[in-house]
């Protein structure tokens, strides 16, 4: 099978508009979590969430283009454009069929879809907007990027809920290492910070309602009540490993193995012994042909919700048995909140570059120790620390999980 590397990355989250501020970001422990501003909160339970501040969007295009964009693609194109660009490939001089998108999104335009149901409410629905379906649709942002660039091979949008950007990086790396397309353009976005999907997770008792900012995404605090919602974009470019290097690419590290299973048991809670996560975990292991003991940290998925954290810590012991209390295990939505389909993504950038630059991202805001949670969660600062392999995980409502297993090129 070929090898597949990681040559290019773009992010814009809550803690960063590139990759090189959400890097910096991480570092310093910086949380991303404040007072929303997309939105009136004064009739909501909810009044905190991870938003991304500052980012001019006219980076990315013209107003007139802008004008038919939700706000997640419009996040997609522009982390695919630091990406793209990070990664010095020129698509010009490429076989457009060899190269392709998968780029996900857990719910997609939902901005647009409250904006325009509100209208059609009042004006009747036959006066939406001419560009409403194509903004709402959640392949939307993988179809731009691919348009953009001119990438003519396989063109694809993963909807799996909170696991949706991980499928999406895995999808891409089987895709390359079986040969179908040497670049794949990867990753995933979102952007639901509206008083119509705050109010939606509000009623389903997942969000925190905590107004401090500091002790809201909490990830194995026994004192966690919940998660934020965050929002953003992470795009990778993946290539086969000897494309890269005839082109004289900068490399990253090795994206190596990637396994996905689902619980097949209920909408919304996980597995409490989390077997199946923990399947998906040894299936990521045994397709990157290394064994538990060679990952020295673990990017958990880690909500801060309480059967999530539970049961992620459960999944780990059983997929790495006495090696799990010497991983490094922490969450970075600590930081940014939780970026729904957007946070694998944004999390395998992370990943990657722990591995490149051997360091540990913290869990922030860490008080209160959780005995059901009891791993080495690297509590509120960053830790200097070898990192030759390491794996991040997503689990995602419908009961799917994923996790791709990343290494430093020898």
């Amino acid at each position: 099978m070929r090898k597949v590397v990681i040559t290019g990355m773009g992010a814009i989250t809550p803690i960063g508009n590139s990759v090189k501020e959400t890097w910096d970001s991480v570092k310093q422990g910086k949380c991303g979590i404040d007072k929303i501003t997309h939105f009136d909160t004064t009739n909501s339970a909810v009044t905190l969430a991870g938003e991304v501040k500052g980012f001019d969007p006219e980076t990315v295009a013209d107003r007139g283009e802008l004008r038919k964009m939700d706000d997640f693609t419009v996040y997609a194109l522009g982390a695919a454009k630091e990406a793209v660009e990070d990664s010095g490939i020129n698509f010009e001089n490429e076989d457009s069929l060899r190269c392709g998108v998968i780029l996900s999104s857990g719910i997609g335009g939902l901005t647009t879809i409250q904006r325009e149901c509100l209208r059609g409410s009042t004006k009747g629905y036959d006066r939406v907007s001419p560009h409403f379906i194509p903004m709402a649709i959640t392949n939307m942002a993988a179809g731009q990027i691919a348009i953009k660039y001119g990438l003519h091979g396989m063109c694809t949008c993963v909807v799996t809920a909170c696991a949706s950007g991980t499928n999406a990086v895995g999808d891409a790396l089987r895709q390359i290492r079986d040969g179908y397309q040497d670049v794949i353009v990867c990753g995933g976005a979102e952007s639901c910070i509206t008083d119509f999907g705050i109010g939606g997770f509000t009623s389903m008792h997942a969000l925190s309602k905590s107004t401090d900012p500091n002790r809201a995404s909490i990830p194995f605090d026994k004192e966690r009540s919940g998660f934020v919602m965050g929002e953003g974009a992470g795009v990778l470019v993946l290539e086969e490993y000897e494309h890269a290097k005839a082109r004289g690419a900068h490399i990253y590290c090795e994206l190596a193995g990637y396994g996905s299973t689902c619980d097949a048991n209920h909408v919304t809670a996980p597995l409490e012994d989390g077997s199946m996560a923990a399947a998906s975990m040894t299936a990521a292991l045994k397709d990157a042909g290394i064994v538990p003991e060679q990952i020295n940290y673990i990017n958990a998925h880690g909500t801060s919700t309480h059967l999530n954290d539970k049961g992620e810590t459960s999944a780990i012991k059983l997929a790495f048995g006495e090696h799990a209390s010497k991983l490094m295990v922490s969450s970075t939505k600590s930081m940014t909140g939780h970026m729904l389909g957007a946070s694998g993504a944004v999390e395998a950038v992370i990943t990657a570059l722990s591995i490149y630059n051997d360091i540990v991202p913290p869990t922030i805001n860490y008080k209160v120790p959780d005995e059901e949670c009891d791993l080495d969660i690297v509590p509120n600062e960053a830790r200097q620390a070898e990192v030759n392999c390491a794996m991040s995980n997503s689990l995602g409502f419908g009961g799917h999980n994923a996790s791709i297993v990343m290494r430093k090129v020898v």
